[in-house]
């Protein structure tokens, strides 16, 4: 009976609406900021590291970007982070991290802090990007202005001499459509990546409406988003590696962590399956060094 009524009251509201869309939901950018702290960063995040994991003098280097996609009249200026020696990077292998749909850098410094530590520290470099719309990067929050900044950044990560055999593409919850989109289809311009990691991943668009409304609605009635990590992960042909907490009630493990995993078309996959965490603890859960090792393993393999 209670969801008979909730899906009641989502098509009364749906229809009252007129022309609503939950396009720009799927965007929580924070741009209150007017300066990125890193380390000194007191602000909301998932889980505190430690001052074990900071990062050391001289390796954190922040950058701007101009990012202009097909979609763009003019370039936007956005911001990211490089966590490494950035003379090295032509020999380094890089994690290129895309975050989540909220906040911005400063809220997910300690997962690229981690990132930073797999293997010893500062054994990979970590490369990250504020999207357009979030913290200090310019311009407002788009599904093609996702793929445009990260290829801004990988472009950057090419120019210092960054090759496709030394990527790893980690996506994390609504960075997971970047880094699948761009691991499926490179740009001639960009970097081919290596391997992909994803981490609660949404399988699409339309499950998101789907699990949300519970009503077989096609997405676009709500969306304009063409978001499909289900379909595109049939493409991928790096090794994959799939995280994801069991109990995570925002993107069900079932519905979308599963369907991703079970759709990829390459042939190497490996499953983390975190007993305990939810969709945003799964390091602190599963153990930092478990984290890390796991990630680890995976490159190296």
């Amino acid at each position: 009976m209670r969801i008979i009524i909730n899906s009641i009251l989502f098509l009364v509201i749906l229809f009252c609406a007129g022309c609503l869309r939950l396009d720009d939901n799927l965007y929580n950018p924070d741009n209150s900021i007017d300066a990125y702290l890193f380390d000194d960063y007191a602000g909301e995040t998932n889980f505190k590291t430690g001052s074990a994991y900071d990062i050391p003098q001289g390796l954190t280097h922040l950058i701007t970007l101009d990012s202009k996609g097909p979609q763009d009249a003019e370039p936007h200026r956005i911001y990211a982070v490089y966590i490494g020696d950035i003379s090295k990077i032509g020999t380094d292998t890089v994690i290129m991290y895309c975050h989540g749909n909220s906040g911005h850098m400063d809220a997910y410094w300690e997962r690229a802090k981690l990132l930073a530590h797999t293997g010893g520290k500062n054994r990979f470099g970590v490369m990250m990007v504020d999207y357009r719309g979030y913290g200090l990067s310019e311009g407002k929050s788009t599904e093609k202005g996702l793929y445009a900044d990260v290829d801004a950044a990988l472009q950057w990560l090419k120019e210092q001499g960054l090759s496709g055999d030394r990527l790893v593409m980690y996506g994390f919850s609504m960075g997971t459509a970047p880094a699948t989109e761009i691991t499926a289809n490179p740009k001639d311009f960009s970097l081919t990546p290596s391997w992909l990691i994803l981490e609660a991943p949404f399988a699409s668009a339309a499950v998101m409406i789907q699990d949300g409304s519970r009503l077989a609605l096609p997405a676009e009635y709500l969306v304009d988003l063409k978001i499909d990590n289900a379909e595109e992960i049939k493409k991928v042909q790096q090794p994959f590696l799939w995280i994801h907490g069991i109990d995570d009630n925002f993107l069900s493990i079932r519905t979308h962590g599963e369907v991703v995993y079970r759709n990829y078309g390459g042939s190497r996959r490996e499953a983390v399956r975190v007993p305990g965490a939810g969709h945003a603890d799964v390091p602190e859960i599963m153990g930092y060094n478990e984290y890390m090792g796991a990630i680890e393993v995976f490159i190296r393999r």
